[in-house]
């Protein structure tokens, strides 16, 4: 499978994440915290994503069901990955911090209900 990298935006964190075809389902949230970040995401299972620099740099971030798990760089605050709430197996990643990909290529991309997540009701 290959490895593509990437990193925030001021190079303190890296990261490096197996992808199949390209990116699997690049999406969109529409949860409160998702809508103010607006980033394009793709899914990777947790084993194939790995922080190889900077892991100290990393902040979590928590609210509500205190499920997903919200990391950004403390340093230039770009947010990186999530463990994801609705599959705690699985990460969320920024993919426009992946080197060379540029998510407006993407076009529309599908957007996921979180303001109606089933573990809210």
């Amino acid at each position: 499978m290959p490895i593509r990298t990437g990193s925030c935006h001021c190079g303190a964190v890296e990261f490096e994440v197996e992808v199949e075809n390209d990116f699997v389902g690049v999406s969109h949230c529409d949860c409160s915290y998702c809508r103010r970040k607006s980033a394009y995401i793709a899914t990777a299972r947790l084993d194939q994503l790995r922080i190889t620099k900077g892991a100290e740099h990393l902040s979590l971030y928590q609210w509500g069901t205190k499920t997903a798990k919200h990391y950004f760089c403390k340093i230039c605050g770009i947010y990186t990955h999530h463990q994801r709430r609705s599959n705690p197996n699985e990460f969320g990643f920024n993919i426009a911090c992946i080197e060379g990909v540029n998510p407006f290529d993407y076009g529309p991309v599908k957007i996921h209900d979180g303001v109606n997540h089933p573990s809210d009701k």
